[in-house]
């Protein structure tokens, strides 16, 4: 997780000021609180996580030892795909320890310093969110310039959240100027994300679903979508064939199920759909049927494929030239969901599950 949040905003450096490399012994800090704050996985949920499974628990707060930096946490990041490291199923990220710190994105600033480079007061991005303090190796830490965007956004529109929607979009669907792109979970952090790119990069239409009205009408409104509708109104397959009567060529999945098979049903021949993520299922007992109409994929020649993001860091030079300027002058938005304190970062995570947030959820501490 850290190599992945370390190498998914390394290419912040290509657009902040160079910071000066330098020695830092320990050096005179304010006066820190001798405990902090951190959640703990108490045990491993079954369904939808309880309360009962987690922990805020309070603990010494470390010193820095050779090579290592104390951040305190200003913001935390709550994904999806941290329910997966919940379970202790194989997958692609380790499971979460029993009666641990939990980990997760996070950026704060450096309140004591013992690494090369990394000087008290400076703000990092690093892999040991919730919690409050955290003690960071400096390998696992990237410095980031709070002048030049809020601390928020490197946990998304500048961070990890954006390269996956680049990479998933530009790569893994070989999105191609004309297509017409289907894109679920279309409100959130990538998927809104991955709309926008697709209109910037000359798509003959795109089409979104959420799940309120209150979303699909931001999906049209600013984020320029040319149809969406709330999947909660109707059959999804028929709301997709009316949005789309001539097909999709390109479908995002961030949600699966009954979109995945209604993306299948409209797909032109030749169409790709990138799996992202699926959401709807991350938190069912039992397996869920797959789509029913997969014999269609013979038809359209179609393809399906998953990918992670932590496969396309080569893509970071491109995604710096292309969208850095798209966000500078706002021609790509975004929004965040913030939630206030570290004892409401269960309730934040439990509301990206539920699809509460509009655009990236984040944890003020």
């Amino acid at each position: 997780m850290l190599d992945i949040l370390k190498y998914s905003a390394a290419w912040l450096f290509q657009v902040m000021k160079h910071f000066e490399e330098r020695l830092h012994p320990m050096p005179d800090t304010p006066a820190l609180p001798a405990t902090g704050r951190a959640w703990h996985l108490a045990s491993r949920p079954v369904g939808w996580p309880k309360p009962e499974d987690f922990a805020l628990v309070e603990a010494e707060i470390p010193t820095p030892g050779e090579g290592q930096v104390l951040v305190r946490n200003t913001y935390l990041s709550v994904d999806p795909y941290m329910r997966g490291r919940m379970s202790d199923a194989k997958s692609y990220a380790a499971p979460y320890a029993l009666g641990e710190a939990m980990q997760g994105g996070a950026v704060g600033e450096v309140v004591a310093s013992r690494a090369e480079g990394l000087a008290v007061g400076d703000h990092v991005l690093h892999g040991l969110g919730w919690r409050e303090y955290a003690l960071v190796d400096a390998e696992g830490a990237v410095t980031v310039d709070a002048q030049a965007a809020p601390l928020s956004a490197y946990l998304g529109v500048l961070g990890m959240t954006g390269l996956t929607a680049y990479a998933g979009l530009l790569r893994t669907a070989a999105f191609k100027e004309g297509d017409t792109v289907f894109v679920s979970g279309a409100a959130g952090a990538v998927g809104s994300q991955v709309g926008q790119l697709a209109k910037l990069k000359g798509a003959a239409r795109v089409i979104g679903s959420a799940g309120s009205d209150e979303k699909v009408a931001l999906l049209l409104e600013e984020y320029g979508f040319d149809a969406a509708f709330n999947y909660k109104s109707g059959p999804v397959g028929r709301q997709l064939r009316e949005a789309a009567p001539d097909g999709i060529d390109v479908y995002f999945d961030n949600v699966g199920g009954e979109h995945l098979e209604a993306a299948i049903g409209s797909l032109n021949r030749g169409g790709r759909i990138a799996v992202c993520g699926m959401i709807s299922v991350y938190n069912n007992t039992e397996p869920a049927p797959g789509p029913r109409n997969l014999a269609r994929l013979i038809q359209t020649r179609g393809r399906i494929e998953g990918f992670l993001v932590g496969d396309h860091y080569d893509l970071q030079p491109e995604f710096v030239r292309e969208v850095g300027p798209w966000v500078a002058s706002g021609e790509l938005k975004y929004r965040e969901t913030v939630a206030e304190g570290i004892e409401n970062t269960l309730e934040a995570f439990l509301g990206v599950l539920r699809g509460d947030n509009t655009g990236k959820m984040v944890v003020k501490l």
